[in-house]
């Protein structure tokens, strides 16, 4: 995450706002970063009831704490509806016996608070227009994580491919806007399934973390083409997506400096205006 205004780190958050409802994706990585910048850019997260979580990783969840308890000394009700998919507190043992998914223990203290989880094994509508893919099938081996643990899943211990991998995917009148955390589950597996719920409708703009900075040429060249067949017209690369991936689809897409960027904070993406890069990302 690339610093305009705030305080950039390895990690994402986004707020999406619809109509009068607010909805916050991921928290950040360090506890004090989201709850910083939001002040710094004068943003009221107060009213936000919900959050989604797209993955366990500590870089999406690592501010969850802190801005549900610091949010409910004005709003009881802030961030007190987690929405997260299965397999997000599966356990991710290390090879020295200990636990690598923090949501295990984050879990306890949310609750502890009062805050709900609302677990998603399948897809749904969390409000109107917004739907929320939950896991998402692996048609295409995208392979987009970074190959480094297991995870003890119901069939046994396996290859952590982040199985609880998310994204929340808005169908306006202007196309199919979809916000990743790291696209874990590949870009073009959760557009495939989006496309299942609303088939032939275009995707006007894809937003967050695409896990594509270690990828090949190659691999890149094949992922534009795919996005080129479901007629993206934005792309606000944050995160993951790494520098040189954002430059490479932009060019392949066709798309330009007003409608490709690399995200930065305080970056936002605007229905019927398009993308307000900052300064950053001019």
């Amino acid at each position: 995450m690339l610093a305009d205004e705030g305080v950039g780190e390895w990690g994402f958050a986004a707020l999406v706002e619809a109509g009068d409802r607010r909805v916050l994706v991921d928290t950040g990585a360090r506890p004090q970063t989201v709850l910083q910048n939001a002040r710094e850019l004068h943003v009221d997260l107060a009213s936000v009831q919900e959050v989604v979580l797209t993955h366990n990783h500590d870089d999406h969840v690592g501010g969850l704490m802190t801005l549900r308890t610091e949010l409910m000394k004005t709003n009881p009700v802030a961030l007190s509806r987690a929405h997260v998919a299965t397999g997000i507190f599966y356990s991710r043992p290390t090879k020295s016996g200990g636990e690598d998914n923090e949501m295990m223990a984050i879990k306890k203290a949310y609750e502890a608070t009062g805050g709900a989880f609302l677990m998603h094994d399948s897809a749904g509508e969390i409000f109107p227009g917004a739907w929320l893919t939950g896991p998402v099938p692996r048609v295409f081996p995208e392979r987009n994580w970074s190959v480094k643990g297991q995870v003890r899943t119901p069939d046994g211990v396996v290859e952590d491919n982040i199985p609880e991998d998310q994204s929340l995917v808005l169908n306006t009148p202007q196309g199919l806007v979809v916000i990743t955390g790291c696209g874990h589950a590949g870009i073009v597996n959760i557009l495939t399934f989006a496309r299942s719920t609303f088939p032939d409708t275009q995707v006007h703009a894809i937003i967050g973390g695409l896990h594509l900075f270690p990828a090949t040429d190659t691999q890149i060249a094949w992922t534009a083409e795919k996005l080129k067949q479901f007629g993206t017209a934005n792309l606000l690369g944050a995160h993951c997506t790494g520098i040189e991936s954002v430059y490479q689809l932009r060019r392949q897409l066709g798309l330009t400096r007003r409608s490709a960027v690399v995200a930065a904070v305080g970056a936002s993406f605007v229905l019927g205006e398009g993308i307000h890069p900052g300064r950053l990302a001019q």
